[in-house]
């Protein structure tokens, strides 16, 4: 056997182990095939498929606990970070807010089979004072669920092949499919945010700007658009704000007023779900919309007047 090709599979639990970690802590990794090709050298008799599945589970299981601690002592600002190093879209954190908010048990159990979402799980499941036991339990069960899903759809068919012709015909090529899967990964997710990015370009508005208008009496009509599990951690809002969830927006849209300039902010960075929303109020007929630049974090950097708003005293205040 190639000793190259040995040296592989001497190594490959750690192998595994290292790349199912960084993958849990942002790194953008395709692990998913490796578990598919560690599992058809398990079914060739070269590795153990239970410890390939118990590996995978186990550094899981640590990265996602690093960013369970970090959503859990630094809130929102967490997601924030994971926008800028994930390539996925913004709108991610709010899919994966929205899924937490209404099915908290489901989604850590089934997070990783949801592209966009199963990197947030950690954090928002910490922000949200998830139990550690309890998130360690359920997501200890989705890794599990994942890694062996996959681990068998390797494992299965390579039970019929002979391992030279796995090892010397079909070896270059499952690389060069896992590269290139790879390279096709990453320059997509680059695309959509490109693509992203520049459906942003809307007018917007300084935290200066707003600040001198309502110190004139302009009365702009100011939209705090946070998650409601945003204000968990942060209850402040800028003065005057009133809080419209995106989801909201079909609902409660008549709330806005046509004659008046309306602004609106977030903590997603470069202002994406700001910039979102203002792009659909416009589709409907709301002209007069920019996105407050810096969002929430730019206003507090200035020190500006802030508010306290807390959902139960909204929902009470609603019944």
């Amino acid at each position: 056997m190639n000793p190259q090709v040995q040296d592989i599979l001497r190594h490959g639990y750690l192998w595994l182990f290292l790349a199912a970690l960084l993958e849990r802590l942002g790194l953008p990794l395709l692990v998913t095939p490796l578990v598919v090709a560690a599992g058809a050298i398990a079914g060739l008799g070269q590795l153990s498929l239970s410890a390939i599945i118990l590996v995978t589970v186990i550094a899981s299981e640590i990265g996602d606990l690093v960013w369970y601690e970090l959503g859990r002592r630094q809130g929102s600002s967490v997601l924030r970070l994971l926008c800028k190093i994930s390539l996925e879209p913004d709108s991610c954190v709010r899919r994966s807010e929205d899924a937490f908010a209404r099915h908290t048990t489901n989604s850590l159990v089934f997070s990783k089979f949801v592209p966009g979402v199963g990197r947030l799980a950690g954090p928002v499941a910490g922000m949200t004072g998830t139990a550690r036991g309890q998130f360690l339990l359920l997501n200890a069960l989705g890794s599990l669920l994942w890694a062996a899903l996959f681990a068998l759809v390797g494992y299965i068919p390579a039970r019929k092949l002979p391992i030279d012709i796995l090892l010397k015909e079909a070896a270059g090529w499952i690389f060069v499919a896992l590269v290139v899967a790879l390279v096709a990964n990453i320059l997509w997710k680059y695309v959509q945010r490109q693509r992203f990015i520049h459906s942003l370009r809307v007018s917007r508005m300084s935290v200066q700007e707003l600040k001198a208008a309502l110190d004139r009496g302009e009365r702009p009509f100011v939209v705090d658009l946070r998650h409601r599990l945003e204000f968990l951690v942060n209850p402040r809002t800028v003065s005057t704000a009133v809080r419209i969830s995106p989801d909201e927006l079909p609902l409660r849209h008549a709330e806005i007023p046509r004659d008046r300039e309306v602004v609106l902010y977030c903590t997603c960075p470069s202002e994406a779900t700001s910039a979102k929303v203002a792009m659909d109020l416009k589709k409907i007929g709301i002209i007069r919309v920019r996105p407050l630049m810096g969002g929430l974090q730019a206003w507090e950097n200035e020190g500006y007047p802030l508010d306290e708003f807390y959902p139960e005293e909204e929902a009470k205040a609603v019944s």
